[in-house]
């Protein structure tokens, strides 16, 4: 019985080392990932900021401080296996959102996406992952910050949706602008970035059928 036994345990530990370990040796290095490349080259940016005690334009010491704080958490997400982001619209609208490519293997780090359309009262699915949102020349908006006051600014830029974080977009009731939390969120001019940029107006992209992986329920 004991024989049993043993030669039972052996087969059981053969077969998990030989269907879990290519998983494991396969999983890219999160160092190669090029957005978290840029994350940690602007964490050591801060932190050497602090030590030299080195003013950087528009953040008191104080808001060094914040950023460095933000930064870390985002980087320990990233070390933690989060290598996604997340999008929730509750603008009222539908929204275009940038997300994977449908043909990249789901483990291949790439700086490229797909444009998506992200339907009003939905967020996407979790482990997909949202890179990002695109708001239109037409549309105001405003980046809500804790440490500071928010950038109120018109559209046709791209929001870049920081890994492990869920962003969650929704229209204000008295403005009709359209809001979202900053922290570690970058937005960047629409020319500046290396994604297909429609230039349509948002009515337009209302129009659209729903397309981007949202969860249930």
């Amino acid at each position: 019985m004991k024989k049993i036994k043993c030669l039972l345990l052996t087969v059981i530990l053969f077969a998990s080392l030989v269907f879990a370990q290519p998983a494991l040796a396969d999983r890219p290095k999160v160092s190669k990932n090029p957005d978290y490349i840029t994350l940690t080259k602007e964490l050591e940016q801060f932190l050497s900021a602090k030590t030299s005690q080195q003013q950087l334009e528009d953040y008191t010491p104080e808001q060094i401080d914040q950023k460095i704080n933000e930064l870390e958490l985002q980087k320990y997400a990233f070390e933690s296996g989060i290598d996604w982001g997340q999008c929730t619209n509750q603008t009222g609208q539908t929204i275009a959102i940038y997300g994977p490519e449908p043909n990249l293997d789901d483990d291949e780090y790439s700086e490229t996406a797909a444009l998506y359309f992200l339907p009003d009262g939905a967020t996407t699915q979790d482990r997909w992952n949202c890179k990002g949102i695109y708001l239109p020349a037409d549309v105001n908006a405003v980046a809500l910050n804790p440490d500071r006051p928010g950038q109120e600014f018109v559209g046709d830029v791209v929001v870049k949706v920081p890994n492990g974080t869920n962003l969650v977009f929704k229209t204000n009731p008295d403005t009709g602008v359209i809001e979202f939390n900053q922290v570690g969120a970058k937005i960047l001019p629409a020319s500046d970035v290396n994604w297909y940029i429609p230039k349509v107006s948002q009515t337009i992209v209302e129009a659209h059928v729903a397309t981007a992986p949202t969860k249930k329920g």
